[in-house]
Protein backbone atom coordinates (compact mmCIF):
# COMPACT_ATOMS: atom_id res chain seq x y z
CA UNK A 1 0.00 0.00 0.00
CA UNK A 2 1.14 3.49 -0.92
CA UNK A 3 3.10 4.89 2.34
CA UNK A 4 0.83 8.01 1.77
CA UNK A 5 -2.48 6.53 1.23
CA UNK A 6 -1.63 4.13 4.50
CA UNK A 7 -0.76 7.54 6.49
CA UNK A 8 -4.16 9.33 5.37
CA UNK A 9 -6.53 5.92 6.06
CA UNK A 10 -4.65 5.95 10.17
CA UNK A 11 -5.64 9.66 10.38
CA UNK A 12 -9.10 8.61 9.59
CA UNK A 13 -9.66 5.60 11.86
CA UNK A 14 -7.86 7.87 14.24
CA UNK A 15 -10.04 10.55 13.95
CA UNK A 16 -13.05 8.59 13.85
CA UNK A 17 -12.38 6.47 16.55
CA UNK A 18 -11.65 10.14 18.63
CA UNK A 19 -14.61 11.08 17.39
CA UNK A 20 -16.99 7.76 18.99
CA UNK A 21 -15.09 8.37 21.74
CA UNK A 22 -15.86 11.79 22.68
CA UNK A 23 -19.41 11.20 21.84
CA UNK A 24 -19.62 8.50 23.96
CA UNK A 25 -18.08 10.27 26.41
CA UNK A 26 -20.46 13.12 26.43
CA UNK A 27 -23.31 10.48 26.54
CA UNK A 28 -21.76 9.36 29.83
CA UNK A 29 -21.49 12.47 31.30
CA UNK A 30 -25.06 13.86 30.28
CA UNK A 31 -26.91 10.34 32.10
CA UNK A 32 -24.24 10.88 35.12
CA UNK A 33 -25.83 15.05 34.82
CA UNK A 34 -29.48 13.54 34.65
CA UNK A 35 -29.07 10.82 37.55
CA UNK A 36 -27.14 13.66 39.96
CA UNK A 37 -30.24 16.14 39.07
CA UNK A 38 -32.78 13.74 39.67
CA UNK A 39 -34.73 13.12 42.57
CA UNK A 40 -37.95 12.13 43.91
CA UNK A 41 -39.98 15.07 46.19
CA UNK A 42 -40.99 13.03 49.62
CA UNK A 43 -44.27 11.69 50.36
CA UNK A 44 -46.67 13.42 53.28
CA UNK A 45 -45.00 17.38 52.55
CA UNK A 46 -46.30 19.80 54.24
CA UNK A 47 -47.07 22.91 51.97
CA UNK A 48 -46.72 26.44 52.33
CA UNK A 49 -49.90 28.63 52.37
CA UNK A 50 -49.10 31.99 50.41
CA UNK A 51 -51.75 34.65 51.44
CA UNK A 52 -53.91 32.53 53.48
CA UNK A 53 -57.60 34.46 53.85
CA UNK A 54 -59.74 34.29 57.19
CA UNK A 55 -62.99 33.83 56.01
CA UNK A 56 -64.41 29.84 56.79
CA UNK A 57 -66.88 28.32 54.70
CA UNK A 58 -70.40 26.77 55.81
CA UNK A 59 -72.89 24.30 55.45
CA UNK A 60 -75.71 24.54 53.13
CA UNK A 61 -74.12 27.64 50.95
CA UNK A 62 -73.58 27.11 47.60
CA UNK A 63 -70.02 27.41 46.38
CA UNK A 64 -67.66 27.13 43.12
CA UNK A 65 -64.87 25.37 41.63
CA UNK A 66 -63.04 25.34 38.23
CA UNK A 67 -60.03 22.54 37.18
CA UNK A 68 -57.99 23.97 34.37
CA UNK A 69 -54.62 22.28 32.59
CA UNK A 70 -53.08 25.17 31.50
CA UNK A 71 -49.98 23.58 29.39
CA UNK A 72 -47.27 25.40 30.48
CA UNK A 73 -48.58 28.47 28.26
CA UNK A 74 -47.23 26.57 24.96
CA UNK A 75 -50.54 25.24 23.01
CA UNK A 76 -51.66 27.53 20.64
CA UNK A 77 -53.52 25.81 18.24
CA UNK A 78 -50.57 25.50 15.99
CA UNK A 79 -48.28 23.13 19.19
CA UNK A 80 -48.50 19.97 18.94
CA UNK A 81 -46.10 17.60 21.33
CA UNK A 82 -43.24 15.26 20.67
CA UNK A 83 -44.06 13.00 23.09
CA UNK A 84 -47.92 12.54 21.59
CA UNK A 85 -48.53 10.18 18.52
CA UNK A 86 -52.51 9.43 17.04
CA UNK A 87 -53.78 7.99 13.74
CA UNK A 88 -55.99 9.09 11.79
CA UNK A 89 -59.38 7.49 10.42
CA UNK A 90 -57.78 6.00 7.39
CA UNK A 91 -54.60 4.98 9.06
CA UNK A 92 -51.94 7.88 8.51
CA UNK A 93 -49.89 8.50 11.95
CA UNK A 94 -49.76 11.27 12.80
CA UNK A 95 -46.91 12.04 15.54
CA UNK A 96 -45.98 15.84 17.34
CA UNK A 97 -42.69 17.51 17.13
CA UNK A 98 -43.07 20.60 19.47
CA UNK A 99 -41.09 21.05 22.65
CA UNK A 100 -41.58 24.30 23.52
CA UNK A 101 -44.05 27.35 23.31
CA UNK A 102 -43.10 29.29 20.12
CA UNK A 103 -42.08 32.07 22.44
CA UNK A 104 -42.18 34.19 25.27
CA UNK A 105 -44.87 36.42 24.32
CA UNK A 106 -46.65 33.39 23.49
CA UNK A 107 -46.41 31.86 27.10
CA UNK A 108 -47.58 35.74 28.16
CA UNK A 109 -50.64 35.51 26.10
CA UNK A 110 -51.71 31.88 26.64
CA UNK A 111 -51.59 32.20 30.45
CA UNK A 112 -53.03 35.43 30.52
CA UNK A 113 -55.82 34.47 28.72
CA UNK A 114 -56.21 31.04 30.64
CA UNK A 115 -56.56 33.35 33.66
CA UNK A 116 -58.55 35.66 32.16
CA UNK A 117 -60.88 32.94 31.55
CA UNK A 118 -61.46 31.77 35.13
CA UNK A 119 -61.34 35.12 36.76
CA UNK A 120 -64.47 35.49 34.78
CA UNK A 121 -66.12 32.40 36.63
CA UNK A 122 -65.92 34.04 39.86
CA UNK A 123 -64.72 30.70 41.29
CA UNK A 124 -64.26 30.65 44.85
CA UNK A 125 -61.44 27.40 44.30
CA UNK A 126 -60.04 26.87 41.42
CA UNK A 127 -57.51 24.12 40.65
CA UNK A 128 -54.70 24.40 38.03
CA UNK A 129 -51.98 21.54 37.01
CA UNK A 130 -48.86 22.31 33.95
CA UNK A 131 -48.22 25.85 36.03
CA UNK A 132 -44.28 26.24 34.71
CA UNK A 133 -42.20 28.32 37.67
CA UNK A 134 -38.88 28.60 36.10
CA UNK A 135 -38.33 26.57 32.58
CA UNK A 136 -36.78 26.68 29.05
CA UNK A 137 -39.76 25.32 27.63
CA UNK A 138 -42.03 27.99 28.66
CA UNK A 139 -38.98 30.55 28.57
CA UNK A 140 -38.55 31.36 32.14
CA UNK A 141 -42.08 32.63 32.76
CA UNK A 142 -43.42 31.98 36.35
CA UNK A 143 -47.08 31.09 36.00
CA UNK A 144 -47.71 30.71 39.13
CA UNK A 145 -46.52 34.41 40.04
CA UNK A 146 -49.06 35.25 37.03
CA UNK A 147 -51.79 33.41 39.23
CA UNK A 148 -50.91 34.85 42.18
CA UNK A 149 -50.45 38.67 40.79
CA UNK A 150 -54.37 37.95 39.65
CA UNK A 151 -56.18 36.06 42.00
CA UNK A 152 -54.96 38.66 44.72
CA UNK A 153 -57.43 37.89 46.88
CA UNK A 154 -57.43 34.28 47.31
CA UNK A 155 -54.87 31.73 49.95
CA UNK A 156 -52.90 29.68 47.05
CA UNK A 157 -50.78 26.37 47.30
CA UNK A 158 -48.10 24.86 45.13
CA UNK A 159 -46.63 21.63 44.77
CA UNK A 160 -44.02 20.75 42.32
CA UNK A 161 -44.24 17.75 40.20
CA UNK A 162 -41.99 18.47 37.41
CA UNK A 163 -38.58 19.02 38.16
CA UNK A 164 -35.81 18.09 35.83
CA UNK A 165 -32.46 18.74 34.75
CA UNK A 166 -31.85 20.29 31.00
CA UNK A 167 -33.90 17.33 28.74
CA UNK A 168 -31.73 17.15 25.63
CA UNK A 169 -34.92 15.98 23.39
CA UNK A 170 -35.63 16.58 20.63
CA UNK A 171 -32.32 17.55 19.94
CA UNK A 172 -33.12 20.22 17.13
CA UNK A 173 -35.35 21.86 19.98
CA UNK A 174 -34.69 20.33 23.65
CA UNK A 175 -37.18 20.46 25.83
CA UNK A 176 -34.81 22.10 28.22
CA UNK A 177 -34.97 22.33 32.54
CA UNK A 178 -38.07 22.64 33.71
CA UNK A 179 -39.45 23.40 37.08
CA UNK A 180 -43.19 23.22 37.05
CA UNK A 181 -45.95 22.21 39.37
CA UNK A 182 -49.86 21.86 40.49
CA UNK A 183 -51.92 25.39 41.94
CA UNK A 184 -54.62 25.81 44.36
CA UNK A 185 -56.44 28.73 44.98
CA UNK A 186 -59.14 29.40 47.78
CA UNK A 187 -61.45 32.44 48.72
CA UNK A 188 -61.68 30.96 52.18
CA UNK A 189 -58.72 29.70 54.48
CA UNK A 190 -57.14 26.77 53.92
CA UNK A 191 -55.92 24.88 57.44
CA UNK A 192 -53.45 22.55 55.92
CA UNK A 193 -52.14 21.56 52.61
CA UNK A 194 -50.04 18.34 52.00
CA UNK A 195 -48.40 16.95 49.05
CA UNK A 196 -49.02 13.54 48.51
CA UNK A 197 -46.34 11.76 46.01
CA UNK A 198 -48.31 9.20 43.14
CA UNK A 199 -46.09 6.15 42.10
CA UNK A 200 -44.34 6.65 38.85
CA UNK A 201 -42.86 4.81 36.47
CA UNK A 202 -38.97 4.60 37.61
CA UNK A 203 -37.49 3.72 33.93
CA UNK A 204 -34.18 4.84 33.79
CA UNK A 205 -35.30 7.08 30.90
CA UNK A 206 -39.40 7.60 31.58
CA UNK A 207 -38.95 8.85 34.82
CA UNK A 208 -37.26 12.16 33.16
CA UNK A 209 -40.59 12.88 31.13
CA UNK A 210 -43.10 11.38 33.48
CA UNK A 211 -42.87 14.02 35.93
CA UNK A 212 -43.01 13.58 39.82
CA UNK A 213 -46.67 12.80 39.80
CA UNK A 214 -48.41 14.50 42.90
CA UNK A 215 -52.04 15.64 44.71
CA UNK A 216 -52.62 18.49 46.82
CA UNK A 217 -54.64 17.46 49.95
CA UNK A 218 -56.07 20.63 51.11
CA UNK A 219 -58.11 21.11 53.76
CA UNK A 220 -60.72 23.75 55.01
CA UNK A 221 -62.40 23.64 58.42
CA UNK A 222 -66.62 24.54 58.33
CA UNK A 223 -68.41 26.62 60.82
CA UNK A 224 -70.09 25.24 63.50
CA UNK A 225 -68.88 21.65 62.18
CA UNK A 226 -66.26 19.68 63.32
CA UNK A 227 -65.78 18.07 59.74
CA UNK A 228 -63.38 19.32 57.17
CA UNK A 229 -63.77 20.15 53.55
CA UNK A 230 -61.09 18.26 51.57
CA UNK A 231 -60.01 19.38 48.38
CA UNK A 232 -57.91 17.18 46.03
CA UNK A 233 -55.56 18.68 43.40
CA UNK A 234 -54.08 15.71 41.04
CA UNK A 235 -52.54 15.47 38.15
CA UNK A 236 -52.60 11.51 37.17
CA UNK A 237 -49.85 9.96 34.59
CA UNK A 238 -50.72 9.90 30.99
CA UNK A 239 -47.83 8.00 29.43
CA UNK A 240 -47.98 4.63 30.83
CA UNK A 241 -48.48 1.76 28.69
CA UNK A 242 -50.21 -0.69 30.01
CA UNK A 243 -52.27 1.22 32.71
CA UNK A 244 -50.09 -0.35 35.65
CA UNK A 245 -48.50 3.31 37.17
CA UNK A 246 -52.04 4.45 36.58
CA UNK A 247 -53.71 1.78 38.40
CA UNK A 248 -51.45 2.45 41.56
CA UNK A 249 -51.90 5.72 41.34
CA UNK A 250 -55.93 5.09 41.21
CA UNK A 251 -55.49 2.82 44.20
CA UNK A 252 -53.18 5.62 46.19
CA UNK A 253 -56.34 8.30 46.04
CA UNK A 254 -59.06 5.53 46.15
CA UNK A 255 -57.62 5.13 49.60
CA UNK A 256 -56.80 8.78 50.31
CA UNK A 257 -60.36 9.16 49.85
CA UNK A 258 -61.85 6.68 51.52
CA UNK A 259 -59.73 7.57 54.85
CA UNK A 260 -61.40 11.09 54.53
CA UNK A 261 -64.93 9.94 53.92
CA UNK A 262 -64.51 7.41 57.22
CA UNK A 263 -64.00 10.61 58.83
CA UNK A 264 -67.46 12.17 57.47
CA UNK A 265 -64.85 14.80 55.73
CA UNK A 266 -67.14 16.50 52.87
CA UNK A 267 -64.13 14.60 49.64
CA UNK A 268 -64.02 16.82 46.11
CA UNK A 269 -61.30 15.50 43.73
CA UNK A 270 -60.51 17.13 40.80
CA UNK A 271 -57.70 17.87 37.75
CA UNK A 272 -56.28 16.26 34.90
CA UNK A 273 -56.80 12.71 35.12
CA UNK A 274 -55.57 11.07 32.23
CA UNK A 275 -58.12 9.29 32.00
CA UNK A 276 -61.85 9.37 30.05
CA UNK A 277 -63.92 10.08 33.16
CA UNK A 278 -67.41 10.81 31.31
CA UNK A 279 -67.65 7.85 29.47
CA UNK A 280 -67.00 10.11 26.46
CA UNK A 281 -64.28 8.14 24.53
CA UNK A 282 -66.66 8.15 21.37
CA UNK A 283 -68.93 11.63 21.92
CA UNK A 284 -67.09 14.43 19.56
CA UNK A 285 -66.45 14.52 16.08
CA UNK A 286 -63.44 13.57 15.20
CA UNK A 287 -61.12 12.10 11.81
CA UNK A 288 -58.96 10.48 13.73
CA UNK A 289 -59.05 7.22 16.03
CA UNK A 290 -59.18 6.95 19.44
CA UNK A 291 -55.71 7.31 21.23
CA UNK A 292 -53.85 4.65 22.86
CA UNK A 293 -53.12 6.88 25.73
CA UNK A 294 -56.98 7.06 26.77
CA UNK A 295 -57.56 4.74 29.50
CA UNK A 296 -61.46 5.58 31.41
CA UNK A 297 -62.12 5.52 35.20
CA UNK A 298 -65.92 4.01 35.12
CA UNK A 299 -68.21 4.08 38.60
CA UNK A 300 -67.12 0.71 39.53
CA UNK A 301 -63.16 1.87 39.85
CA UNK A 302 -64.62 4.20 42.26
CA UNK A 303 -64.77 3.82 46.09
CA UNK A 304 -68.21 3.23 48.03
CA UNK A 305 -69.57 6.49 48.87
CA UNK A 306 -68.05 8.25 45.59
CA UNK A 307 -69.22 9.60 42.25
CA UNK A 308 -68.61 11.70 39.37
CA UNK A 309 -69.45 15.34 39.10
CA UNK A 310 -68.47 15.54 35.25
CA UNK A 311 -70.05 16.88 31.66
CA UNK A 312 -70.13 16.19 27.97
CA UNK A 313 -71.59 19.53 27.13
CA UNK A 314 -67.57 20.29 25.38
CA UNK A 315 -64.93 18.19 25.63
CA UNK A 316 -61.80 18.93 27.80
CA UNK A 317 -58.62 17.84 25.91
CA UNK A 318 -57.60 17.48 22.35
CA UNK A 319 -54.75 15.45 21.00
CA UNK A 320 -51.71 16.67 20.42
CA UNK A 321 -49.97 15.12 17.79
CA UNK A 322 -50.89 17.65 15.25
CA UNK A 323 -51.82 21.34 15.02
CA UNK A 324 -55.67 21.36 16.35
CA UNK A 325 -58.55 22.25 13.83
CA UNK A 326 -61.95 21.77 15.46
CA UNK A 327 -63.72 18.51 14.27
CA UNK A 328 -60.42 16.76 13.05
CA UNK A 329 -58.35 16.29 16.20
CA UNK A 330 -59.35 14.06 18.42
CA UNK A 331 -61.24 15.25 21.83
CA UNK A 332 -62.31 13.90 25.03
CA UNK A 333 -63.16 14.72 28.71
CA UNK A 334 -60.17 13.81 31.06
CA UNK A 335 -60.37 16.91 33.39
CA UNK A 336 -63.49 16.95 35.91
CA UNK A 337 -64.50 15.95 39.62
CA UNK A 338 -65.50 13.81 41.69
CA UNK A 339 -67.40 14.27 45.02
CA UNK A 340 -68.31 12.14 48.24
CA UNK A 341 -72.22 11.40 48.45
CA UNK A 342 -72.47 14.02 51.36
CA UNK A 343 -71.45 17.00 48.60
CA UNK A 344 -74.49 17.93 46.57
CA UNK A 345 -73.57 18.81 42.91
CA UNK A 346 -76.01 21.54 41.54
CA UNK A 347 -74.35 21.95 38.11
CA UNK A 348 -71.42 20.94 36.13
CA UNK A 349 -70.27 22.99 32.72
CA UNK A 350 -67.38 22.33 30.77
CA UNK A 351 -66.01 25.94 29.75
CA UNK A 352 -65.71 25.72 25.75
CA UNK A 353 -62.46 27.94 24.53
CA UNK A 354 -62.25 26.02 21.73
CA UNK A 355 -58.82 25.06 23.10
CA UNK A 356 -57.81 28.85 22.52
CA UNK A 357 -55.17 28.42 25.74
CA UNK A 358 -54.40 25.37 26.12
CA UNK A 359 -54.73 21.53 24.87
CA UNK A 360 -57.38 21.51 27.56
CA UNK A 361 -60.78 23.28 28.27
CA UNK A 362 -61.51 24.13 32.27
CA UNK A 363 -64.40 22.41 34.33
CA UNK A 364 -66.73 25.05 36.63
CA UNK A 365 -68.55 22.82 39.18
CA UNK A 366 -71.54 24.03 41.92
CA UNK A 367 -71.89 22.38 44.85
CA UNK A 368 -73.04 22.34 48.50
CA UNK A 369 -72.67 21.01 51.57
CA UNK A 370 -75.26 18.92 53.37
Amino acid sequence: MNPTLKKTLKIICFTLLSLVGLILLILIGYVIYLSATYYRIEDNQVLEIANNQTSQISLNEEYTITTYNIGFGAYSHDFDFFMDTGEMLDGTKTSGSGSRAKDKQTVLDNTNGALQTILQQETDFAFFQEVDTKADRSFFVNQYEMLQDAFTDYSSVFASNFHSGFLFYPLTNPHGAVNAGIATFSKYEISESVRRSFPIDNGFFTKFFDLDRCFQVNRLNIQGSDKQLVLINLHMSAYDEGGKIRALQLEMLKNVLSEEYAKGNYVIAGGDWNHDIANSLNTFETQQKVPEWVAQINEEDLPDGFSFATSTNAPTCRSTDMPYEKGVNYSVVIDGFIVSDNVTVSVVNNIDTDFMYSDHNPVKMTFSLS
